[in-house]
C-alpha cells in the first residue's frame, strides 16, 4: 500500500506496546516472563543477505539499532521455554486476545498484505516523533497472534531500525513458533516474512513523503479482471492490443491450416500479435501448441501422427532444428518443418556455445573424469553433435536442470559436471547448492532422497560452469530494475527465469522463501501464477493479486488467457468477491528506438518490444527478444499459402537437415539427438540411462571416442 493511503491520523499503537511488554499472566501452565518477540521463515532455502525494501541509509546487520533486536529475542526465548506445541498455541493465541481490532474502516484492500493465506490488514503511521507505529488485524485467530508479535518487535521504533531488520532475521521465530504449530502451513507461518516486508514498504513511503520525495514511476502493467483487461502505460497498451485479436485473422488462419493439414508449434517468447491469433485459433484447430522449449518437437511428432504434413515452427533455429531431427527419429521424414524467416533466426545463448570458447572449454572437460556435459537445450544439434563426441552429454532445460545435476552426482561417483552455456543460470545453480549446505538433511531430502548436506559439499568443488554465456533479454533485469522492484514493488509476487542475472535471482528467492515468488522455466511460471489465482478464487474474497514478469514479455499472452479462464470459470453474481490479477513488465519507461549494437557485440536489426522500441533500456531493462519477433503473423501467412505447390519459394524457410558429419564421422543429426533422448529418459525415470552412465565411464576407463550406435 502507498503511503497515501496510510491514515495519518490513524492513532498510535504505544497503549499496544505496553500492554504487549507487561501482559497479564496466563491462568494455565503458561505463566511465563512477559512477553517476547519473534523471527524466522521456515523455507527450504536461507535468505539472502539484502533487503527487499531497504533504504540506502539503511544501516548494516552490525549497525542494527537493539531495540527490535532485543525484542526479538525476548520473543524467541519465550516460546523456546514452551517445550509443548499445544503451550506455544495458548500462548499465540494468547498474543492474538491482545490484539485490538481495527476499525471497518481501516479493513480495506488498500491495507491487505499480500501472500498471507488468511486476510492481513496493515496500517502504518509516523509519530510526532518520527518513531513508526503499526496496527494490524486478521479474520484468522493464529495470523492476529503472528501480527500481535511482530507489532511487539517494532512498534515505537525508528524507521531505521525498521528496515534494518531482515526476514531472514525472523527465521529462529519461525522454527520455534510455526515448527510447534502441528496442522499449521508453511503458508501460514510465511505471515512473519510478508507483513514485515508490507511493514517496510510502507515505512519507506512515509519516510520519502517526510523528506518530500517524489514518488518513483511505476512499471507498465496489465490488470485482467472478470471484466476484461485494463491496460497502465504504452507498452502494456501495446500488449494488450493483441490479447482480443481480430476475428478475421484469426478465421484465415484456421481456414489454411485446416486446408493444408499444417501444424504450428510456437514458443512462449511469440510477439503478442502471432500469439493473441494462435490463442483464439486453437479454439477452432487443435494443431497449434504454444509452450517452452521442451515439448515444442514433442508436440510436433503428436501432430504428425494426426495428419498433419507440414509443421511450422514460430521460434529461434535450434528450436526448428530440435523438430526437424526429432521427427526424423520418430520416422515422419517426409512431413515439412519450415522456420518463419529467409534469415537466420539466431539465439545469443547458442551462439556463445557455438564459439570455438566453448568447445575449448569442454576440451578441458575431457581431461577430467569422470565427466557429464549438462547443456541447456536453447543450443544448436551442431553444438550437441559436437560437445557429446568430447565429453557424453544430457540436454536439459530451466525446469530440470537441478534434479538432472543431483541425479547425475548421486548416480556416478566422484563425477565432475560441466554446465553451459548459460553463465548466470551456472551461477544460480552454484549460488543454490551452496544455499543447500546449510539446510538441514531433510530438507535436502525433500529435493533430493539420496542426497544430504555431506554429499552437496562434496559436489561443489566438482561442479563447473561456462563463463560466457548470456541471454540477451534476461541480462538485462540487471541492477537498475532489481532495485526498483526492490522499492516499489517488494510485496508483490515476483516471478523469475532461471537465466536471470544474480541480483534478480537473490530477488525472486527471498520472494520464493516467503510463498511470494518463482524461479524455473516459463511453464513453471505459468503454474506459479495460475496456482496464485486458484488460490484465490477458493478464499472467496476480494483479492488484488500483483506479479512481477521475470522473463519475456512475451508470456503475458499465455498468462492473461490462463488467468481470464480462471476468473470466467467463476458463475458471476452481485455478491461475489473480485478477484483482480495485475502482470506488471519490468522494463524502463526509457526507450532505445532505433537499430543498435548490443553490449554483446550483436548487431540487431530489430528493436526489442513494440514497433517503437519503448520498454527497453540501455540502463537495464528490456522484455522482449528480438530474435523472437522475427516471427510474425505475416510470415506464418505467408509460409502456409505458399504450401505446397510452391515449396521452391521456400527453400530458404525450410528447417535443412543436417548432412555433415562430425569430427568423428558420424551424422550431426544422429549424434546431436541423443543428448535429447538422454533428457527424455531422464523425464520419464527420474534416472540417468544406462548408455549414458556407460558413455561417462567408457570415456573415463579408456579416453577413446564414444559410440552412438
Amino acid at each position: 500500500m502507498d503511503s497515501t493511503a496510510i491514515s495519518a491520523s490513524s492513532p498510535p499503537s504505544s497503549h499496544l506496546t505496553t500492554k504487549l511488554r507487561n501482559p497479564k499472566p496466563l491462568p494455565t501452565r503458561l505463566n511465563f516472563p512477559p512477553s517476547k518477540p519473534f523471527a524466522s521463515l521456515k523455507s527450504p532455502f536461507p535468505a539472502p543477505s539484502f533487503h527487499p525494501c531497504r533504504v540506502a541509509t539503511s544501516p548494516s546487520p552490525s549497525q542494527t539499532p537493539s531495540l527490535a533486536k532485543t525484542n526479538l529475542n525476548r520473543l524467541i526465548s519465550e516460546f523456546q521455554s514452551l517445550s509443548s506445541p499445544i503451550d506455544r498455541v495458548k500462548r499465540l493465541l494468547h498474543y492474538s486476545a491482545l490484539l485490538p481490532p481495527l476499525d471497518d474502516s481501516a479493513r480495506t484492500d488498500s491495507n491487505r498484505v499480500m501472500g498471507c493465506t488468511a486476510r492481513v490488514w496493515l496500517v502504518v503511521t509516523m509519530d510526532s516523533e518520527g518513531k513508526m507505529r503499526f496496527r494490524a488485524d486478521s479474520d484468522s485467530e493464529i495470523t492476529r497472534g503472528f501480527c500481535c508479535c511482530l507489532i511487539s518487535v517494532l512498534d515505537g521504533a525508528g524507521p531505521e531500525e525498521v528496515l534494518g531488520l531482515k526476514t531472514e532475521d525472523l527465521g529462529e521465530l519461525s522454527g520455534v513458533v510455526g515448527g510447534g504449530l502441528n496442522g499449521v502451513s508453511n503458508s501460514r507461518v510465511n505471515t512473519w516474512g510478508n507483513v514485515l516486508v508490507g511493514m517496510q514498504k510502507r515505512t519507506k513511503g512515509l519516510v520519502g513523503e517526510r523528506e518530500g520525495k517524489v514518488p518513483g514511476e511505476a512499471f507498465p502493467s496489465l490488470v485482467v479482471t472478470a471484466e476484461g483487461i485494463e491496460a497502465k502505460g504504452s507498452y502494456a497498451e501495446a500488449q494488450a492490443r493483441f490479447l482480443l485479436p481480430d476475428e478475421l485473422k484469426v478465421q484465415e488462419l484456421v481456414n489454411v491450416l485446416m486446408e493444408k493439414k499444417i501444424g504450428v508449434v510456437a514458443h512462449f517468447y511469440m510477439d503478442p500479435e502471432v500469439q493473441g491469433v494462435l490463442t483464439a485459433a486453437q479454439k477452432h484447430w487443435p494443431h497449434i501448441h504454444i509452450s517452452d522449449s521442451l515439448v515444442m518437437a514433442d508436440s510436433a511428432v503428436k501432430m504428425a501422427k494426426a495428419g498433419c504434413r507440414y509443421i511450422t515452427v514460430l521460434g529461434v533455429d535450434f528450436m526448428s532444428e530440435n523438430v526437424r531431427a526429432i521427427l526424423d527419429q520418430a520416422g515422419f521424414s517426409e512431413v515439412g518443418v519450415y522456420r518463419m524467416s529467409s534469415e537466420r533466426i539466431g539465439c545469443s545463448l547458442a551462439d556463445a556455445a557455438s564459439n570455438p570458447a566453448y568447445m575449448n572449454y569442454l576440451e578441458a572437460a575431457s581431461m577430467a573424469s569422470p565427466s557429464l556435459h549438462v547443456v541447456y537445450i536453447n543450443t544448436s544439434l551442431e553444438t550437441k553433435a559436437n560437445a557429446h563426441e568430447l565429453v557424453p552429454t544430457i540436454t536439459c532445460t530451466s525446469s530440470n536442470v537441478v534434479p538432472t545435476i543431483l541425479q547425475a552426482f548421486a548416480q556416478v561417483p566422484n563425477l565432475n559436471v560441466w554446465y553451459g552455456p548459460d553463465t548466470y543460470m551456472g551461477a544460480n545453480i552454484m549460488e543454490l547448492f551452496q544455499q543447500m549446505t546449510v539446510m538441514t538433511d531433510d530438507e535436502i531430502a525433500e529435493i533430493h532422497p539420496e542426497h544430504n548436506r555431506d554429499t552437496i559439499r562434496s559436489l561443489l568443488p566438482r561442479l563447473h560452469y561456462y563463463q560466457d554465456g548470456t541471454c540477451i533479454v534476461h541480462h538485462l533485469f540487471g541492477h537498475e530494475v532489481v532495485e526498483k522492484i526492490k522499492e516499489m514493488y517488494c510485496d508483490a509476487f515476483l516471478t523469475a527465469h532461471f537465466e536471470v542475472p544474480g541480483e534478480m535471482f537473490s530477488l525472486a528467492m527471498e520472494a520464493k522463501r516467503r510463498g511470494m515468488g518463482v524461479v524455473g522455466s516459463t511453464q513453471n511460471i505459468l503454474d506459479f501464477i495460475s496456482h496464485r489465482v486458484q488460490e484465490a478464487l477458493e478464499r472467496n474474497v476480494n483479492e488484488h493479486l500483483q506479479f512481477v514478469l521475470g522473463t519475456e514479455s512475451g508470456m503475458v499472452t499465455a498468462i492473461v488467457a490462463t488467468v481470464s479462464r480462471l476468473l470466467g470459470s467463476v458463475k458471476p453474481s452481485s455478491g461475489r468477491p473480485k478477484v483482480n490479477v495485475e502482470i506488471v513488465f519490468p522494463v524502463s519507461s526509457d526507450s532505445i528506438t532505433t537499430p543498435s549494437t548490443s553490449s554483446h557485440g550483436l548487431s540487431l536489426g530489430v528493436i526489442p518490444g513494440v514497433a517503437s522500441g519503448e520498454g527497453c533500456s540501455i540502463n537495464g531493462g528490456c522484455a522482449s527478444c528480438p530474435y523472437m519477433k522475427m516471427n510474425s503473423l505475416s510470415s506464418l501467412l505467408k509460409v502456409c499459402y505458399h504450401l505446397p505447390e510452391e515449396k521452391h519459394s521456400l527453400l530458404a524457410y525450410e528447417a535443412g537437415r543436417f548432412n555433415i558429419q562430425t569430427r568423428h564421422g558420424k551424422l550431426i543429426a544422429d549424434v546431436g539427438c541423443e543428448p535429447i533422448l538422454h533428457m527424455r529418459h531422464f523425464q520419464a525415470t527420474k534416472r540417468l540411462p544406462d548408455k549414458l552412465v556407460h558413455q561417462i565411464l567408457d570415456k573415463c576407463g579408456n579416453g577413446r571416442p564414444m559410440s552412438y550406435s
